[in-house]
């Protein structure tokens, strides 16, 4: 018999049977259980004329039951059909990352995203707080991160291209922030659907905002900056003094008592050296580091916030750029320059997230740009989603053991608003979080059958996707 209801991610085992469950409140006659004898990750749902049961391996299994009883309830028409699911994820991270920096979003905004991620059973929100163009979080004692940092003047309309002068810009003030108390709400908001939120404080680049805000803790002493109003990377990084290092334990140590989840992202990537080379301060604190290169520095940073984290009871993720120093070996690498990192990092035995910009970046076009909004570039359809090869590098067995998750990245440089960033994500995340589940392959056709089926349910948030071609 042909499937009653679609269900994505598709389940490792599901078998429907006759019959149907007749409930006035299927929600409050489901019976629910945690059970020893599974797997932590496992869960099994039995739905027959006579009720339904959902039991589970842990209690974060048992949100993902949870989550999939949700589609079949959402996609029955009044009865619902007699079927027995067996299932456990691939991943133990299903991610959606989320760039709140560059264009800021509401909570009720990422509540909605967060309601529409546990849909999908992905458990990750990945939360991009911090970058030149905006500081989004409150740290007590540092007043001017929200009263500056978390605010620019304008925006770049358009790409950044051609020279500088034929640039033009919106005029328009942008910013906000998250309170310590909203951040806390949200957490908990998350967790109660299943999914953790990881802040991402990115260190030592992407930085401009905060030296905007705090010249000193630059590399220039005096120099005033703005909040950067336009996109790429800047030169503006963090100085090397004491104060800069007091400032990041400060913001490490908050935000590490804010979201309870044992990891926290330090960024790490796209971090110039022109200013340390430059710098006289610099070349003092390599002498007195024991260091030769400038390109050393950035390593420093990375062990100083192993450390502070490390107090914290929290281990760091970062992105593949700070395999290029040494690392502590709990480090987790976030992957995203190439497939071929993949095979780097875990051939040196580093925890791998799969975030490769060829596939997961979801700010690229999803279409022929002419008929899309504009978008940062690239190409990246539904179905390269669907059927990427991640990795280029063939892996061994204990190389695949060390990839633990699957994460897909929201840049928001060219989504201004809530409703475009809906409409970059889905119906990609949709792939993703199938990918990241491990459903049993199927042709990318049968994956678009039940996909057409699925969206009625994107409907229902409210979501703005993108229609299928």
């Amino acid at each position: 018999m042909s499937d009653p209801i679609a269900l994505i991610p598709l389940p490792q085992s599901v078998v429907w049977s006759d019959g149907v469950w007749e409930s006035a409140d299927p929600w409050g006659e489901l019976s629910v259980g945690v059970s020893e004898d599974l797997p932590r990750t496992e869960y099994t749902l039995s739905i027959s004329p006579s009720g339904a049961a959902l039991t589970a391996g842990s209690e974060a299994a048992l949100a993902d039951g949870r989550n999939t009883f949700a589609q079949i309830l959402a996609g029955s028409q009044g009865a619902i059909p007699a079927v027995t699911i067996h299932d456990h994820p691939k991943y133990a991270w299903r991610g959606m990352h989320v760039d709140v920096a560059r264009h800021f979003l509401e909570v009720a905004e990422l509540e909605k995203l967060i309601d529409v991620m546990a849909l999908h059973r992905l458990n990750v929100l990945h939360l991009h707080l911090t970058d030149d163009q905006g500081w989004r979080v409150e740290i007590k004692g540092y007043p001017r991160l929200t009263e500056v940092a978390a605010w620019r003047d304008q925006t770049l309309v358009g790409h950044m291209r051609g020279d500088e002068q034929d640039w033009t810009f919106d005029g328009v003030r942008h910013g906000g922030f998250y309170t310590q108390e909203q951040l806390r709400s949200l957490v908990e908001y998350a967790h109660n659907r299943g999914i953790m939120i990881v802040p991402e404080i990115d260190l030592p680049g992407h930085m401009q905002a905060v030296v905007a805000a705090y010249p000193e803790f630059g590399n220039v002493p005096g120099r005033q900056l703005g909040v950067r109003e336009v996109w790429g990377i800047s030169d503006h990084v963090l100085g090397v003094s004491d104060e800069v290092f007091a400032f990041l334990r400060d913001v490490l140590t908050q935000v590490a008592d804010i979201f309870p989840a044992p990891f926290l992202h330090i960024g790490g990537d796209e971090c110039p050296r022109v200013e340390w080379e430059q710098s006289t301060e610099a070349r003092t604190r390599m002498n007195e580091w024991g260091m030769t290169r400038v390109s050393e520095i950035q390593g420093r940073f990375t062990s100083f916030a192993t450390e502070v984290l490390k107090e914290k009871g929290k281990r760091v993720v970062a992105w593949d750029e700070v395999l290029d120093s040494p690392l502590p070996d709990d480090t987790v690498i976030m992957n995203w320059r190439h497939g071929n990192g993949i095979k780097e990092a875990t051939s040196r035995g580093f925890q791998t997230i799969i975030a490769n910009n060829e596939h997961t970046y979801f700010d690229h076009y999803q279409a022929d740009p002419k008929q899309e909004p504009l978008a940062i570039g690239g190409h990246t359809t539904l179905k390269d989603v669907y059927t990427a090869e991640f990795s280029p590098k063939k892996l061994t067995e204990q190389e695949e053991s060390l990839i633990v998750g699957l994460q897909g990245q929201l840049w928001s440089e060219y989504m201004p608003t809530a409703e475009h960033m809906q409409y970059m994500a889905f119906p990609r995340m949709c792939a993703l979080a199938e990918r990241a589940w491990g459903s049993p392959e199927q042709s990318f056709e049968e994956f678009e059958e039940r996909l057409r089926e699925h969206l009625p349910r994107l409907d229902a948030f409210g979501v703005r996707y993108r229609p299928l071609d």
